[in-house]
């Protein structure tokens, strides 16, 4: 009975273990690191208040859809704490123009627009140039495709 009771222990932890390993990771539709870092350490809310690409610090950040997002101060982590949807990147920060094509790529956090109070990034500046042509349409295309694939593993698409 004690190596049916030390078995069970055994794989009680490791269950447990796993589920907590997992329940840390980001969510399947946001575009986060290996150590679920988000928009690679650039502060969102700088995107709208300060209207430039600005590397955040990780004395400031906030926990959102399971990914760590970092800011440039302790304002705007309060900021996005209060409302996290108002400055999160569309898409969980695939790409925009990827998501167009039923795809999701990673993105240059340089590479980036604001629309309609909504954040968009971008593959690199070239996509962007691309994507740039016809902002509206590939939107109207984007919000389509997510609903059928943010659930997708980007290496699935």
């Amino acid at each position: 009975m004690t190596t049916y009771t030390s078995t069970l222990r055994s794989l009680s932890a490791v269950a447990l273990l796993s589920f907590s390993m997992t329940a840390l990771a980001a969510d399947i539709d946001i575009n986060a690191d290996e150590n679920d870092l988000a928009i690679k350490g650039y502060d969102p809310v700088a995107y709208f208040t300060e209207q430039q690409a600005k590397l955040g610090k990780s004395d400031y950040s906030a926990t959102y859809k399971g990914a760590t997002y970092h800011f440039a101060s302790k304002d705007n982590q309060e900021r996005f704490e209060a409302n996290p949807t108002e400055y999160a990147p569309q898409y969980g920060g695939y790409c925009a123009f990827g998501v167009a094509m039923n795809k999701k790529f990673d993105t240059d956090p340089e590479a980036w627009k604001v629309v309609d109070g909504k954040l968009y990034l971008n593959l690199d500046k070239s996509v962007q140039k691309r994507w740039l042509e016809d902002t509206a349409g590939y939107i109207a295309s984007a919000d389509t495709n997510w609903t059928n694939i943010k659930l997708v593993e980007a290496d699935k698409l």
